[in-house]
C-alpha cells in the first residue's frame, strides 16, 4: 500500500471503532442522559473522521459549477440522513463508501505496478568512457552515437549499442518478456533497458537516447491511456448524463408523493419520502460502472506490457478483440530472416568437397549466399589455395581452387560458361558450381521457418481467426513452399509495399461485404511494412522495439520475435472485452433493481450502501482478472514474466 492508502485505511478502522462505541453508548442510554446535543455530536465524530474529504470535494465541485459526481451524491445523502436523525446510518454509509473507495484505490495501484515496472526501465546514468580510459557518469541524454559507455554488472544498459569488448549475460525480460538470458559478446547488439548480470561490457552507442528502444517503449506506454475505447467514452458520457438525471429523480421522489398526498387530503409523510430519496441517491452512485470499465482496460494494458505485448490504448484492445482475418509478412515474421544451406546436391564428388569448392571460390564475396556457403563449410578458408578470383556482377564468381577452374553462381553464369544444368531451379534459391567446365553440383538456400510459426497459426485458428494470408515480396516458389508448409489459406508473392496495402484493403472490403464486424490484422517487421501496418485495422510490429517506424505505424508492438504472441494478444483482448461487458451488465442490472427497491421503500440506506459497495468490489475484482496474462494458447511460452 502507498502512504495515502495506509492513512485512509487507518481512518476507516478508527471511524469504525468510534461508530461501534457510539452505537453502544446510544443503546445503553448514556448519550441520551448526557443531553440532546450529545447524540448527534457523538456520531458526528466518526462521520467527519472518515468523510471530511468527501464533503470537501463535494463543496469544491459546487463552487466550480461541476457538482454532479459521486462525492455530491454521497454528501447530500449522508447530510440528509443526519438532518433526519439517522446518525448511525449516515456514519455507516460514509464508512462503507470510503471502504469501497479504498478498495478501488488498491486495485488501481495493483494494475499500475505493471506499468510502473515498465517505466522503471528508464536508466538514470551512463558511464561514458573518456579518451584517457577514465569513466564519467552523465545522463544518458548526453551520450552521442559513436561514443563508448561502460556497463558494469548490475547496471541497466542505458542506450542502444554494439558490444566492443567483454562478455556477459543480460536479462532482457523487462523489455522483451523473454525469460531466457542473452549471452552477449563482441559484436552483440544490446538495447537500453537490458540488465547486465555478470561481466563488464564496453558498448559503442549507435543511437541517441531519444531514439533508443527503451525511450520508444516509454513514450508508447505514457501515451497509451490517451486512446480511449468506445466503451470508455460511453461510460464517461453516461456518467455525465446519469448523475443529473438521478439527482432530479431523487428530488422528484422526495417532493411529488407528499404533494400528491396533500392534494388527496392524506398525510404527506415528508420524512418518509425524503429518506427514500436519500436512499435512492446512495444507490444511484455509479462507482462500479465508472471505475471498473477503465480499470479493466488499464489492467489489460499493464499485464500485456509486462509480457512484452505493447498495445497502444484501449481502442486497440477493442479492435483486437474483433480480429477474424490475419495477414502476415514472411521474412522475419514466420521465417528467421536469414538464409541457410538447406540442401547439398553434388555431382561426381562428395558433399564436403562441393562445399569446399564453393566456400573457397566465394572467399572474397560479401553476398549473403556466399556468407551462407562459407558458414555451411564451417572451417577456416585457406586463401593460399585460391587464385584468379573474378567477380561476375549479378551472376557469381570464377576462381582457381587447388588448380581447378571453379565457377560458382546462378544458372545464367552456367549458361554463359556453356555448362549444362541437369534440371531447372523451379523457383528455389540455388547456387550452382562447375569444376573445369563440368557441372559439380548445387547448393539450395532457404530462409528457415521459425519453430514457433506453425504453432502460432494453430493458435490463431483456435482463437477464432477465420482466414490466414501470407503477403511477401519474395518469389513465388519460396513463398508457396513456406505457405503450404505452414497451412496458410492464401499466399501472395512478389508484392511491393503498395501491393501489400492493396491486398489488405481487399481483405477489409471482403469482410465488409460479408456483413461481418471482423477486423483485419497485419503482422510484419515494422520497417518496410509501415504503410500496410498503418492501413490494417490492427497492425502488429514484430520484434521491432528498436524501430521508430514500427512504434509509429503499429497498433501492437511485440517486443520479441515469437509469432505465437499474436494469438495471445487477441485472446487477451477478448478476455478484457468480456470482462468489460460483464461489469456493465452487473452494474446496470443491480443498480436498476436496487433503485426500484429503494424508491419503493423496500431497501433502507444500510442495504443501499452495502449493495453499492458490493457491486463495486465485485466489478473491480472482475476487472483485475485482466491483469493475468498467462499463456492462454497451449503452445505459447510460459514464464514468470507472463504471469502477473
Amino acid at each position: 500500500m502507498t502512504r495515502k492508502q495506509r492513512r485512509n485505511l487507518l481512518r476507516i478502522l478508527l471511524s469504525l471503532c468510534l461508530l461501534a462505541v457510539c452505537v453502544t453508548l446510544d443503546r445503553t442510554g448514556l448519550l441520551a442522559r448526557a443531553g440532546r446535543a450529545a447524540t448527534p455530536l457523538a456520531y458526528l465524530v466518526p462521520y467527519l473522521v472518515v468523510g471530511w474529504d468527501v464533503l470537501r470535494r463535494a463543496v469544491r465541485g459546487i463552487v466550480r459549477l461541476r457538482p454532479f459526481d459521486e462525492n455530491f451524491l454521497m454528501a447530500v445523502a449522508t447530510v440528509g440522513a443526519l438532518a433526519l436523525g439517522e446518525y448511525a446510518e449516515a456514519a455507516a454509509v460514509m464508512i462503507f463508501y470510503q471502504t469501497g473507495e479504498w478498495f478501488q484505490s488498491w486495485a488501481i495501484g495493483r494494475s499500475r505496478r505493471n506499468i510502473a515496472a515498465l517505466m522503471d526501465l528508464r536508466p538514470q546514468v551512463a558511464r561514458r568512457l573518456l579518451p584517457g580510459g577514465e569513466e564519467e557518469e552523465v545522463a544518458p541524454e548526453e551520450v552521442a552515437p559513436g561514443e563508448t559507455i561502460v556497463v558494469r554488472p548490475g547496471d541497466k544498459v542505458p542506450l542502444d549499442g554494439i558490444v566492443e569488448s567483454g562478455t556477459s549475460t543480460l536479462d532482457t525480460s523487462a523489455l522483451t518478456g523473454e525469460s531466457l538470458p542473452l549471452e552477449a559478446g563482441v559484436g552483440t547488439e544490446v538495447m537500453g533497458g537490458f540488465v547486465n548480470l555478470t561481466g563488464t561490457l564496453a558498448v559503442r552507442v549507435t543511437k541517441p537516447f531519444g531514439q533508443s528502444a527503451v525511450a520508444a517503449i516509454l513514450e508508447l506506454v505514457e501515451n497509451a491511456a490517451a486512446r480511449k475505447s468506445k466503451h470508455e467514452n460511453f461510460v464517461t458520457s453516461f456518467a455525465r448524463v446519469y448523475t443529473p438525471v438521478v439527482c432530479g429523480a431523487a428530488l422528484a421522489l422526495a417532493l411529488l408523493p407528499p404533494l400528491v398526498s396533500l392534494t388527496l387530503g392524506a398525510a404527506p409523510l415528508w420524512q418518509t419520502w425524503l429518506y427514500r430519496a436519500l436512499t435512492f441517491l446512495v444507490i444511484s452512485c455509479p462507482c462500479a460502472l465508472v471505475i471498473s470499465i477503465p480499470l479493466s482496460f488499464f489492467a489489460a494494458l499493464g499485464g500485456a506490457g509486462r509480457a512484452g505485448i505493447l498495445i497502444k490504448g484501449s481502442v486497440c484492445v477493442e479492435a483486437l478483440s474483433r480480429v477474424r482475418c490475419v495477414a502476415m509478412d514472411k521474412t522475419g515474421t514466420v521465417t528467421a530472416g536469414a538464409f541457410a544451406v538447406t540442401e547439398i546436391e553434388p555431382y561426381g564428388m562428395d558433399e564436403r568437397r562441393l562445399l569446399m569448392l564453393c566456400a573457397h571460390a566465394e572467399c572474397d564475396s560479401t553476398h549473403p549466399l556466399a556468407l551462407c556457403a562459407r558458414a555451411a563449410w564451417g572451417e577456416p578458408i585457406d586463401r593460399s589455395r585460391v587464385t584468379d578470383v573474378r567477380e561476375h556482377g549479378g551472376h557469381g564468381v570464377t576462381a582457381r581452387v587447388d588448380g581447378l577452374a571453379v565457377a560458382v553462381g546462378n544458372a545464367a553464369l552456367m549458361r554463359q560458361l556453356g555448362v549444362e544444368l541437369p534440371r531447372p531451379d523451379d523457383g528455389a534459391t540455388v547456387m550452382h558450381a562447375a569444376a573445369d567446365g563440368v557441372y559439380a553440383g548445387r547448393l539450395t538456400f532457404a530462409d528457415s521457418v521459425k519453430a514457433e510459426a506453425a504453432p502460432a497459426l494453430s493458435d490463431l485458428r483456435r482463437a477464432g481467426v477465420r482466414r490466414l494470408v501470407l503477403l511477401t515480396g519474395d518469389g513465388e516458389g519460396a513463398a508457396r513452399q513456406v505457405g503450404e508448409a505452414l497451412g496458410f489459406d492464401e499466399v501472395r508473392a512478389g508484392l511491393l509495399p503498395g501491393d501489400k496495402v492493396r491486398a489488405v484493403e481487399e481483405m477489409i472490403a471482403r469482410e465488409e461485404a460479408a456483413g461481418s464486424r471482423g477486423q483485419v490484422a497485419f503482422v510484419g517487421d515494422g520497417i518496410n511494412d509501415a504503410p500496410v501496418l498503418t492501413r490494417a485495422d490492427v497492425g502488429f510490429a514484430m520484434g521491432a522495439v528498436g524501430s521508430d517506424a514500427a512504434i509509429e505505424a503499429a497498433d501492437v508492438v511485440l517486443t520479441n520475435d515469437d509469432p505465437r504472441r499474436v494469438a495471445v494478444s487477441i485472446l487477451l483482448a477478448r478476455k478484457c472485452m468480456r470482462i468489460v461487458r460483464e461489469n456493465i451488465a452487473l452494474a446496470l442490472v443491480v443498480k436498476a433493481l436496487c433503485l426500484a427497491l429503494g424508491a419503493a421503500g423496500a431497501a433502507g440506506m444500510w442495504y443501499a450502501v452495502i449493495a453499492d459497495v458490493g457491486v463495486m468490489v465485485a466489478a473491480v475484482l472482475n476487472a483485475l482478472r485482466a491483469l493475468r496474462v498467462r499463456a492462454v494458447c497451449p503452445s505459447a511460452k510460459t514464464d514468470r514474466k507472463e504471469t502477473t
